[in-house]
């Protein structure tokens, strides 16, 4: 994937650009200070996504996505502001995406699972997944199978999450509901998070899922998933959609709702 950046404070723009990097590691990432510099850029190649800045001096990020869609006009463009004011004039502008400073790397990854134009030319994923119906993951077409039940629920949770970081009390919270805390149950979940991280070792894709200070979060870029696609509404994705989401888990079921309303949209 190819992501533009665009900023004319150099603070800001270097924020943009770690959050960017954090979200979509495996992203080749192009930074302006000048939105100039951006399109003599893509006047020579384009990209899939770009995050603009909308209060920029010399020219405003609404009039550069304006000129950007002249010369890429399937790239997604997510505004970035510290406005409320400009939601209007982006949305528009049928932008992919809005972010309201400060940028964090959670609301960069929201944002780049749920695009509004599936990128071009991507490479195959190794990994599948499918939340329609009951849940399951493939990788290289083949059924992965985790040694442990929970262990595959734990990885539901985290694609259910959609990138966002997620603690290991708000997992424990899902697995256990309201039992006690303690420290067996926090053992429990340790062996559990190990277990899972293990299966995706050992299938030789250990990039799906990242840990950090005691959070987890899946990799959205890794891997080729209904549930995003469907949000992406991609017809393929549409059509595949049953009327059940990770049927086997109760924490689920409220999503159901969400997607037929979609659907009937």
């Amino acid at each position: 994937m190819k992501i533009l950046a665009a900023d004319d404070e150099p603070l800001a723009l270097e924020m943009l650009t770690e959050c960017i990097e954090k979200a979509a590691p495996s992203a080749e990432i192009h930074a302006f200070s000048s939105p100039l510099a951006l399109l003599a850029f893509t006047a020579e190649g384009s990209g899939d996504v770009a995050f603009l800045d909308i209060k920029m001096r010399g020219m405003t990020g609404v009039e550069l996505a304006k000129r950007l869609k002249d010369q890429a006009p399937d790239i997604n463009i997510v505004f970035v502001t510290g406005y409320q004011d400009f939601a209007g004039e982006a949305m528009a502008m049928h932008a992919s995406g809005y972010i309201l400073k400060p940028v964090t790397a959670e609301k960069i990854r929201a944002e780049l699972s749920d695009l509004r134009r599936p990128l071009a030319n991507q490479p195959d994923k190794r990994v599948r997944v499918q939340c329609f119906g009951n849940f399951d993951v493939f990788v290289d077409g083949k059924p992965l199978v985790f040694s442990r039940r929970r262990a595959k629920e734990i990885f539901a949770y985290l694609v259910h999450k959609r990138g966002s970081f997620c603690t290991m009390q708000e997992i424990a919270a899902v697995l256990y509901e309201d039992a006690p805390n303690d420290a067996q149950q926090k053992n429990n979940l340790r062996q559990l998070i190990s277990s899972m991280t293990r299966t995706f070792r050992d299938a030789g894709v250990p990039e799906v899922i990242h840990k950090q200070y005691n959070r987890l979060f899946v990799d959205v870029e890794a891997i080729d998933c209904d549930y995003y696609r469907f949000n992406r509404m991609e017809v393929d994705a549409i059509n595949a959609y049953n009327g059940e989401y990770m049927a086997q888990y109760e924490w689920a079921m409220f999503v159901v709702g969400y997607l037929d309303n979609l659907v009937l949209d």
